[in-house]
């Protein structure tokens, strides 16, 4: 599992059958800052993931990717590289809390 923050939405309107009615949405991934692990940083790529916890823009979102992705439900026979799982309420980090979704 990865953190990524929701930094927007994809819309294809010609796409595999299977993936109909699946919102869509672009993470940029969020590391932990190595020089400074009391904040994250965005990772350098963007993933386009499919939502399947109802996420927002602006929203911190565990995500997983490769064959995991495909155990979310409904999404076996779908071609899915990434399913976003979760929507993040805190994060901590070596004791202290480095983000808070409630603010």
């Amino acid at each position: 599992m990865f953190l990524a923050k929701v930094e927007g939405s994809v819309v294809a309107t010609k796409k595999d059958a299977s993936m109909n009615g699946r919102k869509l949405l672009l993470l940029r991934p969020q590391l932990v800052d190595d020089k400074d692990p009391s904040r994250l940083r965005s990772g350098v790529n963007s993933i386009v993931a499919v939502d399947s916890v109802g996420a927002g823009i602006g929203e911190l979102v565990l995500f997983c990717q490769g064959s995991s992705a495909r155990l979310a439900p409904n999404l076996k026979e779908a071609p899915v590289d990434a399913v976003i799982i979760g929507i993040v309420d805190s994060v901590d980090v070596l004791g202290k809390q480095i983000y808070d979704g409630k603010k």
